[in-house]
């Protein structure tokens, strides 16, 4: 990204980029020679993969695959990658339809049938390669303006048809929603799932995701409240701080009440 877009506010930076971000990734593309030289191998070696397993033994396409489908952390889950490339994802047992997450699921209708390798046709070869570059490109932007990868992932993956479950299950996807809602995400992570789950169905309209445009403002607003309060990395607070048992008045509390710990709408009424 040019250090002109990149000097500008998070927002203005998504307005540029999301009315056309292919091409910006195609920019991205030819300052980034680590990514030339994934895809160069990946190019040249994939059509010799005909199995899960030699793609799994196959460090440098696994990565790009994974990269592809946003899985890049699951690269050393062989156990969890075997399943999603070995059963059917429109089983309801699947571990892709069970897990909700909308990249496995993906991963898993890409790459379950083996009789003729996936890899072996030039179309899933070229889906692929844009999708490894649009991942990488954003996670570029990410770096330099934080929040700013994140919405634009959150932009071309959210459809009407998205639900808070598919959202729970994409870190991604819930850490734009969180601040949306109004909660910390360091702490909000220290809620149990059922608990994040009745708090957000409370606070989250997604009636607001219904349209391109809709979504759109979702990620812009995100950026802006991202802006005024940055999300701060720190070790995740206990249970007993996050419900204000520190004694602090203006701590995780004011996110859900609005007011003081002491009030009588505390986060236990919230959650019980």
């Amino acid at each position: 990204m040019s250090s002109s877009i990149s000097a500008m506010p998070a927002v203005p930076q998504y307005l540029s980029i999301v009315k056309d971000e292919q091409t910006a990734v195609t920019k991205w593309e030819k300052t980034s020679s680590d990514s030339q030289q994934a895809l160069a191998t990946f190019t040249s070696e994939a059509s010799s993969i005909t199995t899960p397993d030699q793609l799994l033994k196959n460090y440098k396409a696994l990565k790009v695959v994974l990269g592809a489908y946003n899985m890049s952390s699951n690269i050393d889950q062989t156990a969890v990658l075997k399943q999603l490339m070995t059963q059917d994802p429109t089983s309801s047992t699947s571990l892709a339809q069970r897990s909700g997450n909308a990249s496995w699921k993906a991963f898993a209708t890409a790459f379950s049938d083996w009789s003729t390798s996936p890899l072996a046709s030039a179309d899933t070869v070229s889906t692929i390669t844009q999708k490894y570059l649009t991942n990488g490109y954003e996670s570029s932007v990410q770096e330099e303006t934080p929040g700013l990868g994140d919405a634009l992932y959150f932009t071309r993956t959210v459809t009407s048809d998205t639900k808070l479950t598919n959202i729970m299950a994409d870190p991604k996807l819930l850490k734009v929603a969180e601040k949306v809602a109004g909660f910390d995400s360091t702490q909000f992570g220290a809620l149990d799932y059922d608990q994040q789950v009745r708090l957000l169905s409370d606070k989250l309209d997604l009636s607001r995701l219904s349209t391109s445009n809709g979504v759109q403002r979702f990620a812009e607003q995100y950026l802006a409240l991202l802006q005024v309060n940055p999300d701060m990395t720190t070790t995740p607070a206990s249970m007993l701080t996050l419900y204000g048992s520190s004694g602090s008045s203006d701590g995780v509390l004011s996110l859900f009440t609005g007011g003081s710990s002491s009030t009588p709408s505390n986060l236990y009424s919230a959650l019980f």
